[in-house]
């Protein structure tokens, strides 16, 4: 496949300069079919699946057309999730570094109405958020003005028409000018994404990219068991292959909850993601996960969805989908970047239909292993390296990763490289730390100052 530079592309020097120097090397192709259109000013109907680099595409679109002298809110983001949007605003300010005072704001529910009604004030240049707060402060508050739209991005649109956004998202399409350019991205292209493209869009420029996944980089395993032993086939299978980063699919939110307890009890570090968390619950669980401060997440399909983890060993369906598109997106969150992948399937004699329906979705075979095979060991345990600790303090105690770096090696034995992923959040800050340090370090950070304040620390369990 030829691969294409980004430096192909009508972009400012600085901003060609600032994405190389965020390691991007060469376009996906996603962001090298997509990003021509894009800066043409064309609409855009794309369909691809999470991690193909598609953030990328209509980020360095949206910022390349952005006149930051105009203090206009000038490209909103519409994400299903907060999960999502966060991630999705993360990577917008990542990109705009090299275009000093660009304001992005995002707006989700499950957060304070007050502090971002404060921030509208003065209108963001680009919004990022979820349907029902942009629709509340639009329509009920009139604290957001989108008179001046030169963009709208409709991310995961499916998902969102899945959540029953329709209506919401119309409504806030009704309020924007008609003249603006519409990026649509979807993983999987059922009717109704046709139908809102053709309702919201200009002759659009059509993507489709394959959303199956290479085989060689994915092994696939199907095993089928006994009704009851369902739970107790997850566990040989942990034991069994051993992966240190595994996200385990249930089709239900109560199965979820269900399971993580059950891990719990059998010596597991499990963390379950599902609709009933609050926020802040909900931050935690993925932070623990992907900073390597738990092996299992377990996870439904809508919980889950937008999350991108880099270096996931394996996918478990511990309940088999009905969907076999859905069942591609599940697999396709290991075997990334070029590494290989694992992907277990559960099911019972009564499920083989959706077995075959998969089968015949990807065109293939598969091998059905039996669990008798499945060796498990004497004193297996599956122990996350890092630890979190929890810091009482974040962006609004003006709380910086590199504070809570230097407070922790400068003035200390404690080794940099020993220290792993740093996330801010507004009131709240969390630390991985490697094992075997994680109680030094937590006497330091709980002994010693940030940025000369005293924080309350403590350790995640």
């Amino acid at each position: 496949m030829t691969k294409t530079a980004f430096s192909s592309l009508p972009l400012a020097a600085e901003q060609l300069s600032n994405i190389k120097s965020l390691g991007y090397e060469h376009m996906t192709p996603i962001q090298a079919q997509g990003l021509p259109a894009v800066l043409d000013g064309k609409d855009l109907l794309a369909q691809a699946k999470t991690g193909s680099g598609k953030t990328a595409a209509f980020a360095i679109g949206l910022l390349h057309k952005l006149d930051v002298k105009k203090y206009q809110t000038q490209s909103l983001v519409l994400c299903p999730t907060r999960e999502l949007a966060d991630q999705v605003s993360k990577e917008i300010r990542r990109l705009a570094r090299a275009i000093p005072n660009t304001k992005i704001l995002t707006l989700c529910g499950g957060k304070p109405i007050a502090p971002q009604l404060t921030s509208l004030e003065h209108s963001p240049h680009i919004v990022v958020g979820t349907p029902g707060r942009i629709l509340k402060h639009l329509v009920d508050k009139h604290s957001l003005n989108l008179d001046n739209l030169d963009i709208l991005v409709l991310d995961e649109a499916d998902r969102m028409l899945d959540m029953g956004f329709y209506e919401d998202i119309m409504q806030i399409i009704n309020n924007t000018p008609k003249t603006r350019q519409t990026l649509l991205f979807s993983a999987t292209y059922p009717e109704q994404i046709k139908d809102i493209s053709d309702a919201i869009q200009n002759d659009p420029v059509d993507i489709r990219l394959e959303t199956s996944h290479n085989e060689n980089k994915i092994k696939q395993v199907f095993y089928e068991f006994e009704k009851g032993e369902r739970t107790q086939t997850l566990i040989s299978l942990l034991h069994h292959y051993h992966p240190q980063s595994t996200v385990v699919f249930c089709n239900r939110k109560q199965q979820a909850k269900e399971l993580a307890e059950a891990l719990w009890a059998e010596g597991f570090h499990a963390l379950a993601l599902h609709g009933d968390l609050e926020q802040k619950d909900r931050d935690q669980v993925l932070v623990q996960f992907s900073n390597k401060s738990s092996s299992i997440l377990i996870a439904t399909d809508v919980a889950a969805r937008g999350i991108d983890i880099k270096d996931l060993e394996a996918v478990i369906n511990f309940e088999i989908t009905p969907d076999p598109e859905i069942h591609i997106h599940r697999i396709g969150r290991t075997g990334r970047a070029g590494n290989e992948g694992l992907a277990l399937t559960l099911f019972m004699a009564s499920e083989a239909h959706r077995v075959n329906r998969i089968e015949e979705y990807q065109n293939t075979t598969f091998k059905i292993e039996k669990t008798s095979g499945l060796k498990r060991r004497d004193n297996f345990k599956l122990s996350p390296p890092m630890v979190t600790l929890c810091i009482n303090g974040g962006r609004k105690n003006k709380v910086r990763a590199g504070d809570i770096l230097g407070a922790l090696t400068a003035k200390t034995d404690l080794p940099g490289k020993q220290i792993g992923k740093i996330d801010i959040f507004d009131t709240i800050s969390y630390v991985a730390i490697e094992r075997p340090i994680a109680k030094q370090a937590l006497k330091i950070l709980s002994e010693g100052k940030i940025k000369g304040r005293k924080f309350k620390v403590r350790k995640l369990s």
